[in-house]
């Protein structure tokens, strides 16, 4: 069993904001292996089982508020018995990657976001893997400009930016992919590699 937890700001109200991209991770995995399975309610979450090309998964999004995500991912951990590290995957919006971007790493900081905060509480660490999709504006060498992180999370993307989040969440759900069926190096080695020309694949 794997576990992939998608974080985004629960309610219609958010739908369009930067706050729920790896929600939208999600979503893109069980709109492709859900097979008409219906969700539950489970660890205070919307939760679905699915198969990834044979191996057995079960997709997240909390529900509660962002800065209780730990409360969720800590309960799924503890009812499966699972390995941090090896099997769980939490995918989440990140300020700090330009819009279009999408990185994998085995573990680390939380960058200031809530949910990863709440999370690393809740597993007593913050080795385990984070699948991380930009949100960040693509001027000023990627780095968002001068902003109010709150109200930035929450903004809606532009039709640019809509495009570029696009292709993120189609690479990001491929690493999904990858994890769930070779292994966090796999996965890390076909999102993060360069592309010809130096420019790092998204």
């Amino acid at each position: 069993m794997t576990l992939v937890v998608g974080l985004g700001k629960p309610g219609a109200q958010y739908t369009k904001t930067r706050h729920i991209a790896g929600r939208l991770v999600v979503d893109r995995l069980e709109a492709k292996y859900g097979g008409g399975a219906v969700p539950k309610s489970r660890f205070q979450s919307v939760a679905i089982d699915v198969s990834i090309d044979g191996e057995k998964c079960l997709l997240l999004r909390p529900t509660t508020f962002m800065n209780r995500s730990g409360q969720a991912v800590g309960e799924a951990v503890a009812f499966f018995k699972i390995d941090a590290y090896q099997d769980l995957l939490v995918v989440v919006d990140d300020l700090y990657l330009p819009t279009g971007a999408a990185r994998l790493r085995p573990g680390g900081g939380t960058g200031g976001h809530n949910g990863l905060t709440d999370i690393q509480r809740a597993l007593g660490g913050d080795m385990y893997p984070r699948l991380r999709v930009g949100v960040g504006q693509l001027p000023d060498g990627g780095k968002p400009a001068q902003f109010n992180q709150a109200d930035y999370v929450l903004s809606r993307f532009g039709d640019e930016e809509e495009a570029l989040l696009g292709g993120a969440i189609v690479s990001a759900a491929s690493a999904v992919v990858t994890w769930a069926t070779k292994g966090l190096d796999a996965a890390m080695n076909a999102l993060n590699a360069p592309k010809a020309g130096g420019e790092a694949r998204t």
